[in-house]
């Protein structure tokens, strides 16, 4: 059965062949240039950064749909590894000491086993250790093919690599998902973050996501925290990890930093 894999901002479905990772590299150079601000993720209880995320942008800063629209079903696995590699390249270059979360591809990714190889010879060159490597994958992004998704998280997790579900509770197979597959992290989507302190249901559903993950063994992240009511609703809770323009913007080309009077 083809796998079904779709254009990032095309939700038309294409269908074509996984083909072997021996033929998947392709001769011609990738002619898609971007660079990576970096978004710190804290640890309000410890009062440190526990994470930096990679955000493809343009190669002068411009948003990252200025980059992603050029991916395509010809592109897509060498923008992916490239990406890889150069998150993990520049990580070293800027010194981060945290630990790095990479946005991957599942459409990309044919053979784990091989596709992988890249990543940990990048890790290798500059003296990265993998297991300070996170792999997440957005819970919203179109794969048909969850057996083939769990087949790569479960590999990833096999080769040292940490991995997590972005933007949780905001796709279309969150639970489903998460029962099948409990990745070291879960980050809840930033809209059931957004004034969380003044809404009665998003709270519920919250306790109830903090609750299950808990029981689980995944950690929660909390994206898209902006306020200090937000912040303070969330700790709490028992969320010890968020993420939002209350404590950095992305650094395009450095590592954010969190002002003092994000931690009050």
């Amino acid at each position: 059965m083809p796998a079904i894999i779709s254009v990032s901002g095309d939700n038309r479905p294409h269908r074509a062949q996984r083909p072997a990772c021996a033929g998947c590299h392709g001769d011609d150079a990738l002619d898609i240039a971007f660079e990576f601000a970096f978004q710190p993720i804290v640890d309000i209880r410890k009062r440190t950064i526990f994470a930096h995320e990679a955000l493809v942008r343009g190669p002068n800063g411009e948003s990252a749909h200025s980059v992603l629209s050029q991916v395509n079903d010809g592109n897509r696995y060498r923008f992916d590894q490239a990406c890889r590699m150069k998150a993990v390249s520049t990580a070293a270059r800027l010194g981060m000491q945290s630990l790095l979360s990479i946005n991957f591809l599942p459409n990309a990714v044919y053979r784990p086993e091989a596709c992988i190889q890249s990543t940990m010879q990048a890790a290798r060159d500059n003296a990265f250790p993998i297991d300070r490597i996170i792999f997440e994958v957005t819970e919203g992004e179109r794969v048909d093919d969850r057996a083939h998704l769990l087949h790569i998280f479960e590999s990833y997790r096999r080769f040292g690599f940490r991995t997590a579900i972005d933007d949780f509770g905001a796709g279309y197979a969150g639970l489903n998902l998460l029962s099948e597959f409990q990745p070291t992290i879960i980050k809840l989507d930033m809209d059931l973050v957004r004034d969380i302190d003044r809404r009665p249901a998003k709270q519920a559903i919250v306790h109830g996501a903090i609750l299950t993950c808990k029981l689980l063994g995944s950690v929660v992240i909390a994206e898209g925290v902006e306020t200090p009511q937000e912040r303070d609703f969330l700790a709490g809770a028992g969320v010890d990890l968020m993420q939002g323009y209350l404590f950095s913007r992305p650094a395009f080309g450095s590592l954010g930093t969190v002002p003092q009077h994000a931690w009050a």
